[in-house]
């Protein structure tokens, strides 16, 4: 059929005012359409195809717990050194959540920490929260207890006393000039120690020098004795890439135990 050249170009004015009108308009990321096969189809926002997962799915797997009872504080023998804490001497139903390092800052860490409600012990090494230490600010404004795992997170064991003192110290001065408390409680990188350490640590007015009885990681919880968390065991995880499924990971052990997770400093007041 042929069509007048006046009208052609009519025509052709109106699809390129449709074009613009559709392009411009205030809802045009979300309703941009495109024509194929003679149908119309929704363009994807750019926000759709780009936003992460909104923290529902993982924050629904938090377990429930109830809140822990009063701690029996407990009393330490006298020593030439610091209490070494492997699991907190009581028969109380509690487990304890500590988070070592400060490496990694993953971004959920925090909304994780609140949406819980579980007290957690951060041992902070100075040198990997250096860059960020407002990241660690906000865990402590959600009650999260900031304490010392040394400067440079060193091989401490056969070290001479001023090296250990100087890491020891000098790294729980740091923590203190930064988050307002001093820390009262240490953890020795890689969970090694000798006299010599725990000599430091009681020096340094700390109460207690604390290892471990399990460790999660990749969202797997690796037992020292028995497939179960025990009354007054310590748990360790780090700030790692996997921090949701181990954070994660740690409760839900806690609460397979009937246990409930509570505040390590009540118990060396």
């Amino acid at each position: 059929m042929h069509v007048p050249p006046a009208k052609a170009r009519l025509l052709v004015a109106v699809l390129l005012v449709v074009v613009v009108v559709a392009v411009s308009s205030p809802d045009s990321r979300r309703t941009v359409r495109w024509v194929s096969d003679g149908r119309t189809h929704p363009q994807p926002s750019a926000a759709a195809t780009s936003a992460s997962p909104t923290g529902v799915a993982y924050l629904a797997r938090l377990p429930k717990f109830d809140k822990a009872p009063p701690a029996h504080p407990v009393t330490a023998a006298e020593s030439d050194g610091a209490p070494w804490i492997l699991r907190v001497p009581t028969d109380q139903p509690v487990a304890f959540v500590t988070i070592d390092d400060g490496w990694v800052k993953h971004p959920e860490a925090a909304e994780l920490v609140r949406e819980s409600r579980v007290p957690v012990t951060l041992f902070l090494t100075v040198n990997a929260i250096s860059d960020n230490p407002a990241y660690f600010k906000t865990l402590q404004d959600l009650g999260a207890v900031i304490e010392a795992h040394t400067i440079t997170h060193p091989k401490l064991r056969g070290q001479s006393y001023g090296v250990q003192k100087h890491e020891i110290c000098d790294g729980a001065e740091q923590l203190a000039g930064l988050f307002g408390r001093r820390p009262t409680m240490f953890r020795p990188p890689f969970g090694e120690q000798d006299a010599t350490t725990l000599r430091v640590v009681r020096d340094c007015g700390m109460k207690a020098a604390l290892f471990w009885k399990e460790t999660v990681n990749r969202g797997r919880v690796q037992y020292q004795e028995a497939r179960i968390v025990q009354p007054g065991d310590v748990i360790l995880m780090h700030f790692r890439d996997q921090f949701v499924e181990d954070f994660i990971a740690a409760l839900e052990a806690i609460k397979a135990a009937g246990l409930t997770p509570a505040r390590l400093q009540d118990y060396f007041p």
